[in-house]
């Protein structure tokens, strides 16, 4: 396996970025081929239960995505800092705060002891994968990243997959994913293997270690937007009837694609960002909106085929919805890729303005609006357009070099300029 690094003066994609968009066009197809395999092998009540759980681990998980975030960050600025103890660290929180939200779950969104004890277990495995693939991505060593994460697609879904190919229901298809989760991290660690021996002594390593901060400051903003995003399917999970909430699980589908989609910029573009090339923003976001502005006009161009090949025949008639639900996600896309920009540029509380949001969906979804599946999609779109619109109008002016990461002066050490000899004493 060859390595491959994209040079910062790289005006366009180079192979490895290729590579990785490939990996993410396969991790989204396998997360939209599950829903779309539940639709057809699930009753409704079943088909709920497998899209509540997966935005459960989602919720859980990104305690990864911040470990991800924050040692890409850090190992862009600190090629080779240490990442074990804030792995475990970060593992052991997130496994945690399943434990303690479980009661919760199993009353309010009416999931057995056996589904949540699965949520947590497979938490676990996803945390995990996300130190492996954020040394790759800070490193810029985007080949061996988009092997990792096609790894860490087929054990997150692979087996849920073949589960509901075979016929197993819902339980026995979220034990198969939890187990193959685990399966392939011995894999994710040969892949993500050093490049070049450590130093001697590790004591540059040492000096440089990832700090417990840096990665609740990105989990905290990664758990916010993901919250926010997914937290629409989990209130028609609670309020609506089994028969509804899994139309309405359907039409979440379309707001996942739109809203991952384009992150292959944004994973490229990290790295970069942390380094202090500040200037790659306005052209990340500028793809981004591109990106969904596309997805959603062929949602309304073709909303009854979109539903029809994500749950089958008997949800083509809610077609006329299509543009609603992509148009949330990619309106939450250009705010995940906002999150990415100030994470690398080292802001304190870049997950404020989405916590407002998340309280404020709340209150329109339970309070406001009807509870029906329009009621809740409407708050939903409603909640993107104008987080994104403060998330944009917060950031700061794109000129001049990245405020810094999360642990480091801002740029290079090497790109500051040097200051002449003193002169000896007289």
């Amino acid at each position: 396996m060859t390595e491959t690094t994209a040079g910062p003066g790289a005006g366009r994609l180079s192979a490895a970025g290729a590579a990785v968009a490939g990996a993410a066009m396969v991790t989204n197809g396998l997360a939209y081929l599950l829903p779309m395999l539940g639709a057809r092998h699930l009753a409704a009540e079943g088909l709920s239960v497998l899209a509540t759980v997966a935005a459960l681990v989602a919720i859980a998980g990104v305690a990864g995505v911040g470990l991800q975030m924050a040692v890409a960050v850090h190992r862009a600025r600190h090629p080779g800092a240490p990442t074990n103890r804030v792995t475990l660290v970060t593992t052991a929180v997130a496994a945690g705060a399943v434990v303690v939200a479980a009661p919760l779950m199993m009353t309010a969104l009416r999931l057995s002891l056996t589904v949540v004890a699965l949520v947590a277990g497979t938490t676990v495995a996803v945390v995990l994968s996300a130190r492996w693939l954020g040394e790759l991505q800070g490193e810029q060593r985007f080949l061996r990243l988009a092997w990792a994460m096609g790894v860490v697609a087929a054990g997150r879904y692979g087996g849920m997959i073949v589960a509901l190919v075979l016929g197993a229901d819902v339980v026995d298809t979220l034990v198969a994913g939890m187990v193959t989760a685990y399966l392939v991290l011995p894999a994710l660690v040969w892949i993500a293997r050093p490049a070049r021996p450590a130093s001697p002594d590790g004591s540059a390593a040492i000096g440089a270690a990832l700090r417990i901060r840096q990665v609740t400051s990105a989990g905290t903003a990664a758990l916010a937007m993901l919250a926010v995003s997914y937290a629409d399917l989990i209130f028609a999970r609670q309020l609506l009837s089994p028969a509804d909430s899994g139309a309405y699980a359907v039409g979440t589908v379309l707001t996942k694609g739109a809203l991952w989609a384009p992150q292959v910029i944004v994973v490229l573009a990290l790295p970069r960002l942390a380094v202090g090339d500040n200037r790659v923003r306005t052209a990340v976001l500028a793809i981004v909106g591109a990106c969904g502005a596309v997805l959603v006009a062929a949602s309304a161009l073709a909303g009854g085929l979109a539903f029809r090949l994500v749950g089958g025949e008997n949800y083509a008639s809610l077609g006329e919805y299509a543009p609603f639900f992509a148009a949330t996600g990619a309106l939450y896309a250009l705010v995940f890729a906002v999150v990415n920009a100030k994470i690398a540029a080292g802001a304190r509380w870049p997950s404020a303005p989405l916590w407002v949001a998340a309280v404020v969906l709340a209150v329109l979804t339970m309070a406001v609006a009807p509870r029906t599946f329009q009621g809740i999609m409407w708050c939903a779109l409603g909640t993107a357009a104008a987080t994104a619109l403060v998330m944009i109008l917060s950031l700061p002016s794109a000129t001049g070099p990245a405020g810094g990461d999360l642990s480091s002066p801002p740029g290079r050490a090497d790109d500051l300029p040097r200051p002449a000899p003193a002169a000896p004493p007289a």
